[in-house]
């Protein structure tokens, strides 16, 4: 298992060099954070598309030595070229930058020149904290506002090449809600038990869910004990924690960010390559880990399934 993003990177070290495709290339953080990646060997060349003459401006010659500038200058042509030479085989990984989010993700998904794979596009952030022994992941916290039960299925789906990469065949899944008790009245809680049916019929594959669980117990072997949970494979150990809403992801994600000390990468996953979806408040590192989670993503698509 790892346990850090320092031993991930390590063990991700001797696998060949990402190419990126960046969509609003003309941002100061995004051209520092991918001259990191290159300098690291993360990477070994780079597309920046975007408002050419801004980024001929800022980038840094340790990445003007392996990148490629495509003028772009409007945001829905930025996309749409970023993701065309993804398409078109120049490039494994697609970098967010200044574009914005609605049309970057409109690349992404449209039916007829994008790059959706699985039923939907789900955001997982992986994070590294003192209180933990091990990584641990929050999905979806950036993309679908309220998923449904299918959308609930997909989204697991979408992370299992991740968890591969991370040396996690079978990761371990905690269905959150408001209460371990099973009522209509809170669907997170019907959700959360009808997914767990279905990993313990082997329906959901690779996998292990179970819940509901409150987050205490997703994470905390001791409140799991407490509330007499301490037989599930998950409580208490869980490897990512799968939440009922966008905004109960985010905060929670946030506040790990905040009050917990962590450090944390997020990948958009269930596209045909891994995807980057940075806020704009991340920094250097932020984004850089997230090219450490899409060479995990590119090394688990590679593994024999269990």
């Amino acid at each position: 298992m790892i346990r850090s993003f320092d031993t991930l990177e390590t063990e991700l070290s001797r696998l060949p060099p990402l190419r990126v495709v960046v969509a609003g290339a003309d941002d100061g953080v995004v051209l520092q954070a991918m001259k990191a990646a290159a300098e690291t060997g993360q990477i070994s060349t780079a597309i920046l598309v975007g408002a050419a003459e801004e980024i001929g401006r800022q980038i840094p010659p340790a990445l003007g030595a392996i990148a490629q500038i495509i003028d772009a200058p409007q945001a829905g042509s930025c996309a749409a070229t970023a993701v065309a030479a993804i398409q078109n085989g120049a490039g494994d990984v697609l970098v967010k930058g200044s574009v914005n989010s609605a049309d970057y993700l409109r690349a992404v998904v449209d039916r007829t020149s994008g790059l959706r794979r699985s039923e939907v596009l789900s955001n997982l952030t992986l994070a590294e904290m003192p209180s933990l022994d091990r990584l641990v992941g929050a999905t979806d916290n950036g993309i679908i506002p309220a998923p449904t039960l299918a959308q609930k299925r997909a989204i697991l789906q979408n992370a299992l090449p991740l968890f591969a990469g991370l040396g996690i065949p079978c990761p371990r899944v905690a269905a959150i809600a408001a209460s371990e008790k099973v009522t209509s009245r809170q669907p997170a809680t019907t959700d959360a038990a009808q997914l767990a049916a279905e990993s313990r019929a082997g329906e959901l594959g690779d996998i292990r869910v179970d819940g509901p669980f409150g987050y205490d117990v997703a994470l905390s072997p001791a409140a799991a004990h407490r509330k007499g949970l301490q037989d599930s494979a998950v409580a208490g150990r869980a490897d990512l924690i799968l939440f009922p809403t966008i905004e109960s992801g985010n905060a929670t994600v946030k506040a790990w960010k905040l009050h917990g000390a962590a450090r944390t990468a997020s990948i958009v996953l269930g596209a045909s390559v891994p995807v980057l979806l940075n806020s704009r408040s991340d920094g250097i590192e932020q984004r850089r880990l997230g090219l450490v989670l899409a060479q995990a993503v590119r090394k688990g698509q590679t593994l024999p399934r269990q």
